[in-house]
Protein backbone atom coordinates (compact mmCIF):
# COMPACT_ATOMS: atom_id res chain seq x y z
CA UNK A 1 0.00 0.00 0.00
CA UNK A 2 2.84 2.39 0.81
CA UNK A 3 4.18 1.98 -2.71
CA UNK A 4 0.77 2.90 -4.15
CA UNK A 5 0.66 5.99 -1.94
CA UNK A 6 4.15 7.04 -3.11
CA UNK A 7 3.13 6.59 -6.76
CA UNK A 8 0.08 8.76 -6.12
CA UNK A 9 2.18 11.48 -4.46
CA UNK A 10 4.63 11.42 -7.37
CA UNK A 11 1.72 11.82 -9.78
CA UNK A 12 0.39 14.78 -7.78
CA UNK A 13 3.78 16.45 -7.94
CA UNK A 14 4.20 15.98 -11.68
CA UNK A 15 0.65 16.76 -12.85
CA UNK A 16 -0.64 19.32 -10.33
CA UNK A 17 2.67 20.90 -9.28
CA UNK A 18 1.62 20.57 -5.66
CA UNK A 19 3.71 22.11 -2.89
CA UNK A 20 5.91 20.04 -0.58
CA UNK A 21 3.64 20.78 2.40
CA UNK A 22 0.55 19.61 0.48
CA UNK A 23 2.28 16.38 -0.48
CA UNK A 24 3.33 15.76 3.14
CA UNK A 25 -0.31 16.22 4.25
CA UNK A 26 -1.61 13.75 1.63
CA UNK A 27 1.06 11.23 2.53
CA UNK A 28 0.39 11.49 6.27
CA UNK A 29 -3.38 11.06 5.78
CA UNK A 30 -3.02 8.07 3.48
CA UNK A 31 -0.43 6.28 5.62
CA UNK A 32 -2.90 6.42 8.53
CA UNK A 33 -5.59 4.94 6.28
CA UNK A 34 -3.20 2.18 5.15
CA UNK A 35 -2.41 1.30 8.78
CA UNK A 36 -6.14 1.11 9.56
CA UNK A 37 -6.76 -1.18 6.58
CA UNK A 38 -3.83 -3.47 7.43
CA UNK A 39 -5.22 -3.94 10.95
CA UNK A 40 -8.30 -5.37 9.19
CA UNK A 41 -6.20 -7.65 6.97
CA UNK A 42 -6.77 -5.57 3.83
CA UNK A 43 -3.48 -5.50 1.94
CA UNK A 44 -4.46 -4.16 -1.49
CA UNK A 45 -6.28 -0.98 -2.50
CA UNK A 46 -8.32 -2.99 -5.02
CA UNK A 47 -9.93 -4.84 -2.09
CA UNK A 48 -11.09 -1.69 -0.29
CA UNK A 49 -14.85 -1.11 -0.14
CA UNK A 50 -16.97 1.93 0.60
CA UNK A 51 -17.83 0.39 3.99
CA UNK A 52 -14.13 0.13 4.83
CA UNK A 53 -13.55 3.81 4.07
CA UNK A 54 -16.68 4.95 5.89
CA UNK A 55 -15.62 2.83 8.87
CA UNK A 56 -12.27 4.63 8.93
CA UNK A 57 -13.94 8.06 8.93
CA UNK A 58 -16.40 6.92 11.61
CA UNK A 59 -13.48 5.81 13.78
CA UNK A 60 -11.87 9.24 13.36
CA UNK A 61 -15.11 10.81 14.59
CA UNK A 62 -15.27 8.43 17.56
CA UNK A 63 -11.71 9.44 18.43
CA UNK A 64 -12.82 13.07 18.37
CA UNK A 65 -10.66 14.23 15.50
CA UNK A 66 -11.49 17.79 14.44
CA UNK A 67 -13.99 18.15 11.61
CA UNK A 68 -11.36 19.95 9.53
CA UNK A 69 -8.95 17.00 9.96
CA UNK A 70 -11.58 14.44 8.92
CA UNK A 71 -12.58 16.62 5.98
CA UNK A 72 -8.96 16.86 4.80
CA UNK A 73 -8.53 13.08 5.17
CA UNK A 74 -11.68 12.54 3.11
CA UNK A 75 -10.27 14.72 0.35
CA UNK A 76 -6.97 12.80 0.42
CA UNK A 77 -8.76 9.45 0.23
CA UNK A 78 -10.98 10.55 -2.64
CA UNK A 79 -8.02 11.92 -4.58
CA UNK A 80 -6.13 8.62 -4.18
CA UNK A 81 -8.99 6.41 -5.34
CA UNK A 82 -9.87 8.72 -8.23
CA UNK A 83 -6.23 8.38 -9.33
CA UNK A 84 -6.40 4.56 -9.12
CA UNK A 85 -9.74 4.45 -10.96
CA UNK A 86 -8.53 6.66 -13.81
CA UNK A 87 -5.45 4.47 -14.15
CA UNK A 88 -7.64 1.36 -14.41
CA UNK A 89 -6.13 -0.18 -11.29
CA UNK A 90 -9.52 -0.54 -9.60
CA UNK A 91 -12.87 -1.39 -11.23
CA UNK A 92 -14.98 0.90 -9.03
CA UNK A 93 -14.18 3.96 -6.96
CA UNK A 94 -15.19 3.11 -3.34
CA UNK A 95 -14.70 6.73 -2.24
CA UNK A 96 -17.26 8.15 -4.66
CA UNK A 97 -20.04 8.58 -2.11
CA UNK A 98 -17.90 9.57 0.87
CA UNK A 99 -19.11 12.78 2.45
CA UNK A 100 -16.86 14.80 4.76
CA UNK A 101 -18.34 16.32 7.92
CA UNK A 102 -19.51 19.89 7.71
CA UNK A 103 -16.65 22.17 8.75
CA UNK A 104 -17.71 25.26 10.61
CA UNK A 105 -15.54 28.13 9.48
CA UNK A 106 -14.48 29.97 12.60
CA UNK A 107 -14.40 33.72 12.52
CA UNK A 108 -10.76 34.59 13.21
CA UNK A 109 -9.64 36.71 16.13
CA UNK A 110 -8.65 40.23 15.18
CA UNK A 111 -7.19 43.33 16.82
CA UNK A 112 -9.08 46.57 17.01
CA UNK A 113 -7.71 49.52 15.05
CA UNK A 114 -6.68 51.03 18.38
CA UNK A 115 -4.72 47.92 19.41
CA UNK A 116 -2.98 47.76 16.03
CA UNK A 117 -2.01 51.40 16.47
CA UNK A 118 -0.62 50.69 19.96
CA UNK A 119 1.31 47.69 18.66
CA UNK A 120 2.88 49.58 15.77
CA UNK A 121 4.03 52.37 18.09
CA UNK A 122 6.08 50.05 20.32
CA UNK A 123 9.40 49.76 18.41
CA UNK A 124 12.03 52.38 19.21
CA UNK A 125 12.54 53.93 15.78
CA UNK A 126 15.68 55.65 17.01
CA UNK A 127 17.56 52.34 16.76
CA UNK A 128 18.36 50.12 13.74
CA UNK A 129 16.41 47.22 15.27
CA UNK A 130 13.41 49.43 15.96
CA UNK A 131 13.44 50.74 12.38
CA UNK A 132 13.58 47.18 11.06
CA UNK A 133 10.78 45.98 13.34
CA UNK A 134 8.58 48.94 12.45
CA UNK A 135 9.08 48.26 8.74
CA UNK A 136 8.17 44.57 9.19
CA UNK A 137 5.06 45.22 11.27
CA UNK A 138 3.84 48.08 9.11
CA UNK A 139 4.31 46.03 5.94
CA UNK A 140 2.53 42.99 7.39
CA UNK A 141 -0.47 45.07 8.41
CA UNK A 142 -0.41 47.12 5.18
CA UNK A 143 -0.58 44.06 2.93
CA UNK A 144 -2.15 41.23 4.91
CA UNK A 145 0.54 38.86 3.64
CA UNK A 146 1.43 35.67 5.45
CA UNK A 147 4.50 35.70 7.69
CA UNK A 148 6.12 33.07 5.43
CA UNK A 149 5.71 35.47 2.52
CA UNK A 150 7.08 38.39 4.54
CA UNK A 151 10.30 36.64 5.56
CA UNK A 152 10.92 35.40 2.00
CA UNK A 153 10.73 38.87 0.46
CA UNK A 154 13.87 40.07 -1.29
CA UNK A 155 15.04 43.63 -1.84
CA UNK A 156 13.98 43.27 -5.49
CA UNK A 157 10.38 42.44 -4.48
CA UNK A 158 9.72 45.97 -3.21
CA UNK A 159 9.13 48.98 -5.47
CA UNK A 160 9.26 51.97 -3.16
CA UNK A 161 8.84 54.49 -5.95
CA UNK A 162 5.54 53.08 -7.22
CA UNK A 163 4.49 51.79 -3.81
CA UNK A 164 3.92 48.05 -4.16
CA UNK A 165 5.38 44.72 -3.11
CA UNK A 166 5.55 41.48 -5.11
CA UNK A 167 4.50 38.57 -2.93
CA UNK A 168 5.44 34.95 -3.76
CA UNK A 169 3.07 32.13 -2.87
CA UNK A 170 3.80 28.56 -4.08
CA UNK A 171 5.25 29.56 -7.45
CA UNK A 172 2.54 32.20 -7.93
CA UNK A 173 3.01 35.94 -7.59
CA UNK A 174 0.67 38.70 -6.62
CA UNK A 175 1.25 42.43 -6.47
CA UNK A 176 -0.02 44.24 -3.37
CA UNK A 177 -0.07 48.04 -3.02
CA UNK A 178 1.36 49.60 0.13
CA UNK A 179 0.33 52.87 1.76
CA UNK A 180 2.44 55.88 2.62
CA UNK A 181 3.03 54.89 6.25
CA UNK A 182 4.51 51.48 5.44
CA UNK A 183 6.34 52.93 2.44
CA UNK A 184 8.05 55.57 4.61
CA UNK A 185 8.94 52.93 7.23
CA UNK A 186 10.51 50.77 4.52
CA UNK A 187 12.49 53.68 3.05
CA UNK A 188 13.87 54.58 6.46
CA UNK A 189 14.77 50.95 7.16
CA UNK A 190 16.47 50.48 3.79
CA UNK A 191 18.43 53.74 4.02
CA UNK A 192 19.37 53.79 7.71
CA UNK A 193 18.99 50.35 9.24
CA UNK A 194 19.44 47.36 6.92
CA UNK A 195 23.13 48.09 6.39
CA UNK A 196 23.72 47.77 10.14
CA UNK A 197 22.76 44.08 9.94
CA UNK A 198 23.70 42.98 6.42
CA UNK A 199 27.43 42.72 5.83
CA UNK A 200 27.38 40.71 2.59
CA UNK A 201 26.30 42.21 -0.72
CA UNK A 202 25.10 38.76 -1.78
CA UNK A 203 22.36 38.76 0.91
CA UNK A 204 19.10 39.57 -0.90
CA UNK A 205 16.63 39.00 1.98
CA UNK A 206 14.69 42.18 2.67
CA UNK A 207 14.49 41.52 6.41
CA UNK A 208 17.32 39.89 8.34
CA UNK A 209 18.15 39.07 11.92
CA UNK A 210 20.88 40.86 13.83
CA UNK A 211 23.47 38.45 12.36
CA UNK A 212 22.59 39.54 8.83
CA UNK A 213 20.84 36.30 7.82
CA UNK A 214 17.25 36.05 6.60
CA UNK A 215 14.67 36.49 9.34
CA UNK A 216 13.01 33.22 10.45
CA UNK A 217 9.37 32.61 11.35
CA UNK A 218 10.36 32.01 14.98
CA UNK A 219 12.45 35.18 15.03
CA UNK A 220 9.60 37.30 13.75
CA UNK A 221 7.12 35.66 16.13
CA UNK A 222 9.34 36.60 19.09
CA UNK A 223 9.57 40.18 17.83
CA UNK A 224 5.78 40.42 17.50
CA UNK A 225 5.07 38.77 20.86
CA UNK A 226 7.49 41.08 22.63
CA UNK A 227 5.83 44.22 21.28
CA UNK A 228 2.34 42.84 21.95
CA UNK A 229 3.29 42.32 25.61
CA UNK A 230 4.73 45.84 25.80
CA UNK A 231 1.52 47.25 24.29
CA UNK A 232 -0.55 45.40 26.89
CA UNK A 233 -2.53 43.52 24.26
CA UNK A 234 -4.42 40.61 25.79
CA UNK A 235 -4.83 37.23 24.16
CA UNK A 236 -2.66 35.02 22.00
CA UNK A 237 -1.48 37.29 19.20
CA UNK A 238 0.21 35.65 16.21
CA UNK A 239 1.48 36.96 12.86
CA UNK A 240 -1.79 35.70 11.34
CA UNK A 241 -3.70 38.00 13.71
CA UNK A 242 -2.39 40.98 11.76
CA UNK A 243 -3.44 39.30 8.49
CA UNK A 244 -6.95 38.77 9.84
CA UNK A 245 -7.07 42.33 11.17
CA UNK A 246 -5.99 43.73 7.80
CA UNK A 247 -8.83 41.88 6.05
CA UNK A 248 -11.57 42.92 8.46
CA UNK A 249 -10.41 46.54 8.70
CA UNK A 250 -10.31 46.79 4.89
CA UNK A 251 -13.88 45.49 4.62
CA UNK A 252 -15.07 47.75 7.43
CA UNK A 253 -13.72 50.72 5.53
CA UNK A 254 -15.46 49.90 2.26
CA UNK A 255 -13.12 47.57 0.36
CA UNK A 256 -14.93 45.03 -1.82
CA UNK A 257 -14.46 41.36 -1.00
CA UNK A 258 -12.95 40.51 -4.42
CA UNK A 259 -10.15 43.03 -3.97
CA UNK A 260 -9.42 41.76 -0.47
CA UNK A 261 -9.42 38.20 -1.84
CA UNK A 262 -6.77 39.15 -4.42
CA UNK A 263 -4.60 40.93 -1.86
CA UNK A 264 -4.76 37.98 0.54
CA UNK A 265 -4.05 35.48 -2.24
CA UNK A 266 -7.12 33.33 -1.53
CA UNK A 267 -7.96 30.99 -4.42
CA UNK A 268 -11.53 30.54 -3.13
CA UNK A 269 -13.65 33.58 -2.29
CA UNK A 270 -15.49 31.60 0.41
CA UNK A 271 -12.27 31.76 2.46
CA UNK A 272 -12.36 35.55 2.28
CA UNK A 273 -16.08 35.72 3.07
CA UNK A 274 -15.33 34.53 6.62
CA UNK A 275 -14.12 38.08 7.21
CA UNK A 276 -17.44 39.43 5.98
CA UNK A 277 -19.10 37.56 8.85
CA UNK A 278 -16.81 39.36 11.29
CA UNK A 279 -17.64 42.65 9.60
CA UNK A 280 -21.39 41.95 9.81
CA UNK A 281 -21.09 41.18 13.52
CA UNK A 282 -19.39 44.54 14.03
CA UNK A 283 -22.05 46.34 11.99
CA UNK A 284 -24.77 44.64 14.05
CA UNK A 285 -23.14 45.80 17.29
CA UNK A 286 -22.95 49.38 16.00
CA UNK A 287 -26.57 49.24 14.85
CA UNK A 288 -27.88 47.90 18.14
CA UNK A 289 -25.94 50.55 20.03
CA UNK A 290 -26.83 53.50 17.82
CA UNK A 291 -30.30 53.00 16.33
CA UNK A 292 -33.08 54.59 18.42
CA UNK A 293 -35.52 51.76 17.62
CA UNK A 294 -33.26 48.75 17.86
Amino acid sequence: MERTVQEFIANLHSTRKTSHNTEISYERDLKKLAAYLRERNIEHMADVTELDLQGYLDEMERNRFASATISRSTASIRALFQFLYKQGRIQKDPSENLKPPRVEKKIPEILSVEDVDKLLKQPNTGTPKGMRDTAMLELLYATGMRVSELIHLTVQDVDLQLGYVVCHDNEKERVIPIGNVSRKALIRYMEQSRGCFVKSESETALFTNCSGRAMSRQGFWKVLKGYADEAGIQGDITPHTLRHSFAVHMLQNGADVRSVQEMLGHSDISTTQVYLDKNMNRMREVYMHAHPRH
